[in-house]
């Protein structure tokens, strides 16, 4: 098998799966149709649960701003190639559990559902499905402009925080202990928000690492 094999069957996303976003911040990217995603899988590994299939590992909820409540969905993606099972092909998603819309707070009854979806396409992102879509030239809602944080005085006082860092101990035991400390208060607590206000992170980065302190508290038995 050559390296690329897989990625090259699964770039490509037909015309009938694109959708241009209409509103919001992303008004003017490109979504794309999940289940072509599931099409695809099933096209080029087989049936769900004979040749790709997926567990979910956590799902949790954390508190954000204005009363804003998102949760969150880790999974591991499997696919079957040429008789033999990959190792886990990790995936985060997350999506709005209590959103602050214009007409007050929403609560949504399919937010794990959405969860779920998205983290099926971060997965799928990493064996190259849609990569013509997601790559850096392509306008699509991935595409840096889109994920730059927006310069405000506050956001330029905070501090970077490089990739290789997202999973650092040291960066891990800091959030523990802040969590500690609100506990200690009794105020509540959100990694989220904590992330949010001390890095200049987008809102994917601040995801991926909340997993990572999940998977730490898990580990560390906290």
């Amino acid at each position: 098998m050559e390296n690329l094999d897989i990625y090259n069957k699964l770039r490509n996303v037909p015309e009938s799966a694109k959708k241009q976003i209409q509103a919001g911040r992303l008004r003017g990217k490109t979504d794309i149709n999940p289940m072509w995603r599931l099409k695809t899988l099933t096209e080029v590994f087989g049936p769900c649960g004979i040749g790709w299939k997926y567990e979910i590992v956590e799902k949790w909820t954390e508190q954000g701003a204005a009363g804003e409540i998102a949760c969150f969905v880790i999974i591991n993606l499997f696919i079957k190639y040429e008789g033999n099972w990959s190792e886990a092909i990790p995936g985060v998603g997350g999506s709005s559990f209590v959103a602050n819309e214009s007409k007050g707070l929403y609560t949504s009854d399919e937010c794990y559902k959405m969860a779920l979806t998205d983290a099926i396409s971060v997965s799928c992102k990493a064996l190259g499905v849609g990569a013509d879509v997601y790559w850096d030239k392509d306008e699509s809602k991935y595409t840096k402009p889109e994920h730059t944080p927006v310069k405000t005085p506050q956001a330029l006082q905070k501090k970077s925080l490089p990739r290789d860092k997202f999973d650092e101990i040291t960066l891990m035991a800091w959030i523990y202990k802040k969590e500690l400390e609100a506990k200690d208060k009794g105020v509540r607590f959100s990694s989220y928000g904590l992330l949010e206000s001390s890095y200049a992170l987008t809102k994917e980065e601040i995801n991926e690492i909340t997993a990572n302190y999940q998977e730490y508290k898990t580990n560390n038995n906290l």
